[in-house]
C-alpha cells in the first residue's frame, strides 16, 4: 500500500482545490481559510461546481451538510445531486446557494429552550476551513447549525468564534513584542483517543451494553489489569486486523491517524492523531469515533467509546493536547532563542496560569456527563478538582519570580527572559505527570479529563476564551505601558503570584492532594450535577458575551441541555437495571436455586445423615440475595415515578445521583454477588471474562 497516494483521496483538500478551481479563486478562497475573510457569492459558486464535479467522479450522488448538534455526536441530511429538465431528465447540479447555506427540520434536536418543538427551521452555514469530503456516496460539506433566530445549535459555532477570540488577542500580544508579520494565531489539537473492543456477539447478547454503553452488571474477573501485561502488549491478530482497516478508512478521509497501541485494561487500546487546527480536529475526531464503529462491525467487533463501560478496569478518556500556533509556524508555547522570544512565552504560559485558576468551573463543566463521573477521581483518571502540573524546573522559577530571586538553572539549555529580575528559564527536562488534569508537556497543554465519547469541541471552545480573556487583560495593561519590559516584568510576577495556588506537580490521586486543594481555596465539584449549574454563573456569561463566543440564551440552554442529558442518561441506565434484573437475573437465579434444592432434596432422600449444612446454607443466602433483588428494582421503580414532581432540572439531576444512583448502586452489588454464586450456565448473559479476554 501507498500511503501518500490514498492519504485523502476522499477529501476536498487543498492540493484538490488548486487543480480544480480557477487560480483567482483558489486564491480568494484560501484567503478565507487562512485569515477568515468572508467568502464572495461567486467564488461559492465556482467551488461548488467543482467540488460536484469531483463528487460524482469519486461515485457520489448525494450531498450533505454535516454538523455537530448537542447531541455530542454528528447530523446529516442527504440530498442529491439531480435536477430535472424539461424533458423529464435529470442533470446533476450543486449550487453556491447550496453550499454555503442549508436548512434543516431542528425541533428535534436539543435546544435547552432556545426554541418551542413547533419551531423547526434550523440553519446550516459552510465551514469553508474545514474540507469537505466523501462518505458512503455522499459528498460531506461541514458545517455549522444555527436557529432561525441566529442562535448555536451546535457545538462547532461557539467553536470557531473563539477561534477568532483568541486569534484576535494573542495578536494583540505579538505586535507589543514587534510581531507584525504573523497575521493569525490558531488553536491546534492534538486528541488521543482511548476505547474498548469486544466481540459483537457477546455485546448483542446484554442488554445494558445495547441501550447504554456500559455493563451495568458484571462481577469482576479473577485477571484485570494487575499484571500490566496488556499495556503496550504485543497487538492481537483479529485487532491488528482492524486497526489496519481504520487507519486505511481514516487516511482516505484526509485523518491524521499516527498512532496506536494497547491501553491499561483487558480489551481497551488508544489512537492518537497529529497535531492540527482545532475546528479541522474536531472535525476529524468525530470523523474517527464513527469510522471506529462501523470497521468494528465488519471484523464482528463493536467499539465501546463509554467513559466505563466496566466497573473495575480502567475507563477510556480523550487527552486534550492543545496549543497555540502562528501562521509563521511558530508554537508560542515553545521556548524560544532570543530574550524577547523567551520573555513573550513567558507571558503566554502566565496567561494559561491565570486562566485555568480564574475558571477551574468551565473547564470541570466541559468535561461534565453522567458516563465522565465514574472516571474521574478513580485512580485512572485525574480527580475532578483542577489544577496544573508545570514540572519541577518551572515551578521553582515560578517560585524565583513570586519571590523576587535569580534562579541558577540546573539545565545547560536556558532560555534569557532579556528582563533582570527574571530568571534564565530552562526547556522542557522534567518528567510528565499522568495524574494531573492540566499539564504542560514541554510545548503544550494536556487536557485529561475528558471522557472518550465526548466531542472535543465543549473543552477547546472554553480554553481558547478563557486563554482570550486573559491576554486581553494583559494586552490592555502593556499597551499603556511607559516601560514595556518593566510592565511585563511586574504583570508576569503578579500573576504568578497571584494564580500559583493552581500549580500542583505531586500526586493528583493522594487523598492529601483534597484536603491541600480544599485549602488552597480550589474547587472540587464531585459529580457533574454540582459542576453544570455553574454554567450559568454571571461571570461566565459575561466572558463568553464579550468575547462574542456565546450570549447568555445559548449559555442557559446549554445548561439545561447538559442537566437533561445527565438525567436521561441515568433514567435509561435505571430502566434498563430493573428490567434487566426482573425479566432476567431474578428468573435465572431462581432456575439455579430449583437445581441446588432439588440436589439438597436428593442427598437428603439418598443419605438422610449427610451434613448438608453449606448447601441449605447456600440455599438461603443466594435466596436473599434474590428477593433483595427484586425489592432493590421494584424500590428504584418507585423513585423513578417520584421524578415527575420535581420540575426544576439542577434539583432533579441532584436527585438522580443522591436516589437513583445509589440504589442503582446496592442492585449493582447484590446481582454481582449473586453472579459469583450461580453456576456459568445459568447465568443469563456473558461475564466480565467473556467480554474483556473472547478477541
Amino acid at each position: 500500500m501507498n500511503i501518500p497516494e490514498i492519504f485523502g483521496i476522499d477529501v476536498f483538500n487543498d492540493e484538490v482545490m488548486r487543480a480544480r478551481l480557477p487560480e483567482d479563486v483558489y486564491k480568494s478562497l484560501k484567503k478565507t481559510i487562512n485569515e477568515g475573510k468572508h467568502i464572495d457569492f461567486e467564488v461559492a459558486q465556482v467551488v461548488a461546481n467543482a467540488m460536484k464535479d469531483w463528487a460524482i467522479e469519486k461515485g457520489a450522488t448525494h450531498y450533505t451538510h454535516w454538523f455537530q448538534p448537542m447531541t455530542g455526536i454528528t447530523a446529516e441530511k442527504h440530498d442529491s445531486f439531480i435536477s430535472p429538465t424539461v424533458n423529464g431528465g435529470v442533470i446533476m447540479e450543486f449550487s453556491g446557494k447550496e453550499l454555503i447555506k442549508g436548512e434543516s427540520d431542528a425541533s428535534s434536536f436539543p435546544s435547552g429552550g432556545l426554541r418551542a418543538t413547533f419551531e423547526a427551521r434550523g440553519y446550516t452555514a459552510w465551514d469553508p476551513t474545514s474540507f469537505a469530503f466523501i462518505k458512503d456516496g455522499s459528498l460531506c460539506v461541514p458545517t455549522a447549525f444555527c436557529a432561525y433566530g441566529g442562535q448555536a445549535l451546535d457545538k462547532k459555532t461557539p467553536l470557531l468564534r473563539s477561534m477568532e477570540a483568541v486569534n484576535k488577542q494573542a495578536l494583540r500580544i505579538l505586535k507589543l513584542f514587534g510581531k507584525e508579520d504573523i497575521k493569525r494565531v490558531t488553536p491546534t489539537v492534538g486528541p488521543e483517543q482511548e476505547y474498548f473492543l469486544i466481540d459483537k456477539n457477546l455485546f448483542d447478547s446484554r442488554k445494558d451494553l445495547l441501550l447504554t454503553g456500559r455493563t451495568l452488571f458484571g462481577l469482576k474477573p479473577s485477571k484485570g489489569q494487575e499484571l500490566d501485561d496488556h499495556y503496550y502488549g504485543a497487538i492481537r491478530p483479529r485487532v491488528s486486523e482492524y486497526m489496519k482497516d481504520l487507519d486505511n478508512e481514516l487516511w482516505k478521509l484526509g485523518v491524521y491517524a499516527k498512532t496506536k497501541h494497547n491501553e491499561v485494561a483487558p480489551a481497551q487500546h488508544e489512537l492518537a492523531p497529529i497535531f492540527t487546527t482545532t475546528n479541522i480536529a474536531a472535525d476529524h475526531n468525530q470523523i474517527t469515533m464513527e469510522v471506529m464503529k462501523k470497521v468494528a462491525e465488519r471484523h464482528g467487533l463493536v467499539c465501546l467509546l463509554h467513559e466505563k463501560p466496566f466497573a473495575g478496569v480502567n475507563g477510556s478518556g480523550k487527552h486534550n493536547n492543545w496549543s497555540l500556533s502562528t501562521n509563521t509556524g511558530v508554537n508560542l508555547f515553545e521556548p524560544g532563542s532570543t530574550p524577547y522570544e523567551n520573555a513573550q512565552f513567558m507571558l503566554f504560559f502566565s496567561a494559561v496560569i491565570k486562566a485555568v485558576d480564574e475558571y477551574q468551573d468551565l473547564l470541570r463543566v466541559s468535561v461534565a456527563s453522567a458516563g465522565n463521573d465514574h472516571r474521574l477521581g478513580a485512580n485512572e483518571a485525574p480527580p475532578a478538582i483542577i489544577s496544573m502540573f508545570i514540572g519541577d524546573e518551572l515551578e521553582e522559577i515560578i517560585d524565583a519570580i513570586d519571590r523576587g530571586n535569580a534562579y541558577r538553572a540546573k539545565s545547560k539549555k536556558v532560555m534569557k527572559l532579556g528582563v533582570d529580575a527574571m530568571p534564565d528559564i530552562p526547556m522542557d527536562t522534567t518528567d510528565r505527570n499522568r495524574t494531573s488534569p492540566f499539564a504542560f508537556t514541554g510545548n503544550k497543554f494536556e487536557f485529561r479529563m475528558l471522557g472518550s465519547a465526548f466531542s472535543i469541541s465543549d473543552s477547546n471552545t472554553v480554553l481558547n476564551t478563557i486563554v482570550a480573556e486573559e491576554l486581553k487583560q494583559f494586552a490592555d495593561q502593556l499597551e499603556k505601558a511607559d516601560d514595556f519590559n518593566g510592565a511585563l516584568n511586574k504583570l508576569v510576577a503578579k500573576t504568578i503570584k497571584d494564580h500559583k495556588r493552581i500549580i500542583f506537580n505531586g500526586n493528583n490521586y493522594a487523598e492529601d492532594w483534597v484536603i491541600e486543594a480544599e485549602k488552597r481555596g480550589l474547587k472540587n465539584y464531585k459529580s457533574s450535577d454540582e459542576a453544570i449549574p455553574h454554567f450559568k454563573d454571571e461571570k461566565n456569561i459575561a466572558l463568553f458575551e464579550s468575547h462574542a463566543v456565546m450570549t447568555r440564551a445559548e449559555i442557559e440552554s446549554r445548561t439545561e441541555i447538559m442537566l437533561e442529558s445527565y438525567v436521561k442518561t441515568i433514567n435509561i441506565e435505571a430502566l434498563t437495571m430493573v428490567d434487566m434484573a426482573k425479566k432476567e437475573i431474578y428468573p435465572a437465579v431462581n432456575e439455579y436455586l430449583l437445581t441446588l434444592g432439588n440436589v439438597i432434596k436428593t442427598k437428603r432422600d439418598v443419605c438422610p445423615d449427610f451434613d448438608n449444612s453449606q448447601e441449605v446454607s447456600l440455599f438461603k443466602k443466594l435466596s436473599d440475595i434474590n428477593n433483595k433483588i427484586l425489592e432493590t428494582a421494584k424500590f428504584i421503580e418507585i423513585l423513578l415515578n417520584g421524578t415527575a414532581k420535581i420540575n426544576i432540572k439542577a434539583e432533579l439531576a441532584t436527585y438522580y445521583r443522591k436516589e437513583v444512583f445509589n440504589a442503582m448502586t446496592k442492585l449493582r452489588a447484590l446481582t454481582d454477588e449473586a453472579e459469583g454464586i450461580v453456576g456459568k450456565e445459568y447465568w443469563p448473559m456473558p461475564d466480565y471474562t467473556d467480554l474483556l479476554f473472547s478477541v
